[in-house]
């Protein structure tokens, strides 16, 4: 993330720019390389400056939700700040699920709208809408620019939120009078931010206790969140948990921080984790919490979780500790620098003692070896999800990006593709926003055009944001869409099997075979879909078409490539632990789950 905050020479007189001019400096002084919008009435000038960059590269997309999710998956491929531009009403509120959705997963964006001219504000002018004030809950900040002058010190501050301390998103909303007027640019301009002053370097005493109880601890898990990837912190974890010998869970925002081949990876903990991750977690003496949350969808129902473990929680985000579950060694600053500091500390730790492990992990690898990840084949002719996304993982490998909806088949993708880097895991972790996939995915690919990137969606999922598939083709931003057709909302529908006695209400979208001898018309006909969309559709039914339409949508790069596989809607994810329940109930398969109550 380069920014140029260089000052100018003295003998250089400031440039006279409109306010649209200077956010267009701005963020090329700010390294910005790629944005992703819609233009509006009241963000016009603005697009009129845009035009004539040389050094920006404008995405058109169809939708703002669109350009949100895109900037996301730009941002989150590691690199890079994902930048998205709205105008002002609809325009703007298009951008809120995106927003809430970064907030959320702690992506950095920085968010750009157009407002009405000032002087109507607070009038109910045509497309008027306080969007600084609605997105005030779900970005880091939320800035209202209404003088030009203040257009570089605002983008630069916000800027400097979105990417310091704990990342997130921030809003400038600039009015249309703003953009208009001619001001003196000023480079590098004075920000000023009172009381914004993220902990990065955390209290040497707390780093000694962390040490010290895990020197002494018989069954340690590192639980390992997105924060980890957010801090760029992989190749630390990797040396603490190697010097360590404790067991390492990664959660779903955290896939791939710690790589899956390595011996100590018990997998993803949670609702549908694997059974040793949730174990370990659930019989752990000593628990060292790492840019992690404590999710619900981790802890189950939290006074059950981990009830013989002390926590050391580290977090860059003081808000965080304490909130669910509480510290016994809180640790506020950089994962990054907290593990490198918590390493040195434990090897000064163990000069006097030698810690054993050994009994547990014979207790760890008895439960790999008597709970594996795997699945049954359907028996109603169709295909089966997992076997899917299995071999799209295995014949695409670990260099590519796998962005992924939500709902069962984002289960499965985190279950079933083998990470070994970070960054190369997106999806939507915390709102659990359908529709990311797509453009998240042509987000990733315009940050990493080198690397095959796979949008893995559900055929709910796909219907809500597939028009970005225009803006791929257009744009020459080859992504591979596998969409995972169920024909029905998968997620929703495995609860109503589970806790609603097979009630599926409402669940059914008739996209594709319902099993059991029943065939729907499609609709829509995926295939005829991304052909009008000028992609390559391809269709799969049979388990002998998967390699071969994986490899022809590998082997094609001069447009984007959908593939419609058609899945059993009555496969579930495995294994589980139902909302509000301890993790101690994980059920590992279908036929344990008649003694569950939904709370």
């Amino acid at each position: 993330m380069s920014t140029d905050l260089s000052p100018r020479p003295k003998t250089t007189a400031p440039e006279n720019l409109t306010g649209s001019g200077a956010i267009l400096r701005t963020l090329e002084h700010l390294g910005i390389k790629d944005v992703f919008g819609l233009p509006g009435g009241a963000i016009i000038p603005f697009y009129d400056e845009l035009m004539a960059s040389t050094t920006i590269r404008h995405i058109l997309v169809r939708h703002e939700q669109g350009a949100g999710h895109a900037a996301e998956g730009y941002s989150a491929t590691g690199g890079q700040v994902g930048v998205c531009i709205a105008t002002s009403g609809p325009g703007a509120t298009n951008l809120v699920t995106a927003i809430a959705d970064a907030h959320m997963d702690s992506v950095p964006l920085l968010v750009i709208t157009g407002q009405v001219f000032s002087f109507l504000m607070g009038t109910d002018a045509f497309q008027e809408v306080d969007i600084v004030g609605i997105t005030m809950p779900i970005t880091k900040h939320s800035f209202l620019v209404t003088d030009a002058a203040d257009v570089p010190a605002t983008l630069a501050a916000a800027y400097q939120i979105a990417t310091t301390g704990r990342p997130g998103p921030v809003l400038v909303d600039i009015t249309k009078d703003a953009q208009q007027q001619r001001v003196p640019f000023i480079w590098p301009p004075k920000i000023d931010l009172p009381g914004y002053r993220p902990v990065v370097k955390a209290h040497g005493k707390q780093i000694q206790a962390a040490a010290q109880l895990l020197a002494e601890a018989k069954k340690p898990v590192l639980y390992v969140g997105g924060g980890v990837i957010r801090a760029h912190a992989s190749q630390e974890l990797l040396t603490l948990a190697e010097t360590t010998d404790a067991a390492v869970v990664t959660t779903l925002m955290a896939r791939g921080a710690f790589p899956d081949s390595h011996a100590q990876n018990l997998g993803m903990p949670g609702m549908h984790g694997t059974v040793p991750a949730v174990l370990a977690l659930q019989e752990s003496d000593l628990i060292i919490a790492l840019g992690a949350r404590f999710d619900d969808r981790v802890t189950g129902k939290p006074s059950e979780f981990a009830p013989l473990a002390k926590i050391v929680h580290v977090d860059i985000d003081p808000a965080e500790i304490g909130k669910i579950r509480a510290a016994d060694v809180p640790i506020v600053g950089d994962a990054k620098d907290v593990i490198a500091d918590l390493t040195a500390a434990y090897t000064e730790a163990i000069k006097e003692t030698t810690p054993d492990v050994t009994e547990w992990w014979t207790r760890l690898n008895s439960l790999r070896a008597q709970y594996p990840l795997g699945y049954d084949i359907p028996d109603d002719g169709l295909l089966s999800p997992q076997m899917v996304i299995e071999r799209i993982g295995q014949l695409t490998g670990p260099e590519a990006v796998y962005a992924a909806g939500v709902g069962q088949h984002q289960m499965w993708a985190a279950q079933f593709i083998k990470y070994e880097r970070p960054n190369s895991w997106l999806n939507s972790g915390g709102a659990g926003t359908m529709g990311y996939a797509v453009p998240a995915a042509m987000g990733a690919k315009v940050a990493e055009p080198d690397r095959v990137v796979w949008a893995i969606d559900g055929d709910g999922c796909f219907q809500m944001t597939n028009q970005e598939l225009a803006t791929c083709t257009i744009n020459k931003i080859p992504i591979k869409v596998a969409i995972i057709n169920n024909s029905s909302l998968g997620m929703v529908r495995q609860w109503q099997t589970l806790f609603y006695d097979g009630r599926h209400s409402f669940t059914d979208l008739n996209t594709g075979h319902m099993g059991g001898g029943t065939q729907t018309e499609m609709i829509p006909d995926f295939v005829k879909l991304a052909d009008a969309y000028g992609a390559l559709g391809i269709r799969v039914t049979r388990v002998e078409e998967i390699d071969a339409a994986i490899t022809l949508a590998l082997e094609t790069n001069d447009r984007p490539v959908v593939i419609d596989f058609i899945v059993s809607r009555d496969a579930m994810v495995w294994p589980m632990v139902p909302q509000g329940v301890g993790n101690s109930s994980v059920q590992y398969a279908r036929e344990h789950a008649p003694e569950w109550d939904e709370e």
